[in-house]
C-alpha cells in the first residue's frame, strides 16, 4: 500500500539540524554513499553519518577540494566520479562493490543549478544528466549492495524547484525547444522526486525504500551560476552579502539543510514507508494542483506514479542502466 503523502508529526522541524536528528541513532557497521559529500549540505550529511558510526564513501570530481574539505575525516573513502561521465559512474560503483558487500544508505545529493546550456558527451542537457540520469545509473549499478543490506534507503535530493516544471517527455534534453536554465532545473528536480516514487515501487520487495527530499534554500556552491543581484532579488542574502537564515521560510544553514536527508535515511519513524517527498524533517503535505503558489508542500507533478513510470522507462533508454 502506498505511503500517504501527508505529515506524520516527526517531532522535528524546519530548524532541526542533522546532528539533532541523528543524536540517538547507532549506525555502527552500516555503510553510506553520499554524492557531493565534500561541500554544502553534502559534507554535513557525511558528518552526521560518520558521527553515528557509519562507514562513508564519497565520490568526487575535484580531488584537491575534496581532500581539503574532508582532511579531518580521514576514514571517509574518496574515489573519483563525474555524474556527466557514465564510464566514471561505473568505475566508482565497481570500486564500492569491491570494498563492501552492502550499502545501507545512498544519498544522491550532488547537483547543479541553472547553468548556461551545457551537454554531456551523449548530448544530454547537463542538469537532467547530472541531477537525475547520473544518479539513476549509480543507483542501478549499486543495486546488488543495496539489496544485500536488507533494509536500505535511497534518498534523492529534489527541491521546491519542482514547481518550475514537469518532465517534457518529448524533449527532455532541449533539442527542439529553447533552453531556459530554471525550467531545466525544475524538470531535473521533478525527475528526482519521481525517481523516488518509481524506485520505491521497484525496491520494496527487495527491502529497498526511497524518499525524495527538499533540503531548503541554502547558500552553497550550488548558487555559483547566480549573480549577487539575483541572490539578493531572491532574498537569500542580505545587503552585506551574508545568507539570510529563516528556517520557517525556507532559508536554512547547511546543518539544517542536511537534516531531512538524514531523517529520511535513518529515522525508525519511516520504517515500512517510502516513495514520498519530504521537507522540514517530515513527509510534506500534498498540494492540490501544480499551479499552487504555496511555498511549502509538494505538487502533483512530483508524486504522479504514472509520470514516475514513464520517467523510469525513459531513464533506462537514455542510460542503458537497469535493475535486474
Amino acid at each position: 500500500m502506498p505511503t500517504p503523502q501527508s505529515p506524520i508529526g516527526s517531532g522535528f522541524g524546519a530548524a532541526s539540524t542533522a546532528a539533532e536528528v541523528i543524536r540517538d541513532i547507532d549506525l555502527t557497521g552500516k555503510c553510506a554513499v553520499v554524492t557531493g559529500g565534500y561541500c554544502g549540505i553534502g559534507i554535513e550529511t557525511v558528518k552526521a553519518f560518520r558521527s553515528a558510526g557509519a562507514r562513508v564513501f564519497v565520490p568526487f570530481r575535484d580531488s584537491v577540494k575534496a581532500r581539503a574539505a574532508l582532511s579531518e575525516m580521514p576514514d571517509v573513502v574518496l574515489q573519483p566520479m563525474d555524474l556527466l561521465d557514465p564510464a566514471s559512474i561505473d568505475r566508482f560503483a565497481e570500486y564500492v562493490l569491491r570494498k563492501t558487500d552492502r550499502v545501507d544508505f545512498l544519498v544522491n545529493n550532488a547537483g547543479v543549478m541553472a547553468p548556461p546550456l551545457m551537454r554531456d558527451e551523449r548530448g544530454y542537457e547537463s542538469q537532467f544528466s547530472a541531477n537525475h540520469l547520473g544518479h539513476f545509473q549509480l543507483t542501478c549499478r549499486l543495486w546488488p549492495a543495496l539489496v544485500r543490506s536488507g533494509h536500505a534507503r535511497v534518498i534523492a535530493l529534489s527541491s521546491l524547484g519542482h514547481r518550475q516544471a514537469g518532465i517534457d517527455f518529448h524533449d527532455p534534453n532541449f533539442k527542439h525547444r529553447e533552453y531556459e536554465p530554471w525550467i531545466a532545473y525544475g524538470q531535473s528536480k521533478t525527475a528526482n522526486a519521481l525517481f523516488a516514487v518509481a524506485l520505491d515501487s521497484v525496491g520494496q520487495r527487495s527491502g529497498v525504500r526511497a524518499f525524495s527530499v527538499h533540503p531548503g534554500g541554502i547558500v552553497t556552491d550550488l548558487v555559483r551560476h547566480m549573480s549577487h543581484e539575483q541572490l539578493h532579488a531572491h532574498q537569500v542574502i542580505d545587503k552585506d552579502g551574508k545568507p539570510i537564515i529563516d528556517p520557517e521560510n525556507n532559508k536554512k544553514t547547511p546543518q539544517q539543510g542536511a537534516a531531512t536527508s538524514i531523517w529520511c535515511a535513518t529515522s525508525p519513524q519511516l520504517d515500512g514507508m517510502g516513495g514520498v517527498y519530504c521537507a522540514d524533517c517530515d513527509i510534506a503535505r500534498a498540494l492540490p494542483s501544480d499551479e499552487s503558489a504555496e511555498l511549502h508542500g509538494v505538487r502533483p507533478r512530483a508524486t504522479d506514479p504514472i509520470a514516475a513510470g514513464r520517467l523510469w522507462q525513459l531513464s533506462e533508454q537514455l542510460t542503458g542502466a537497469r535493475i535486474d
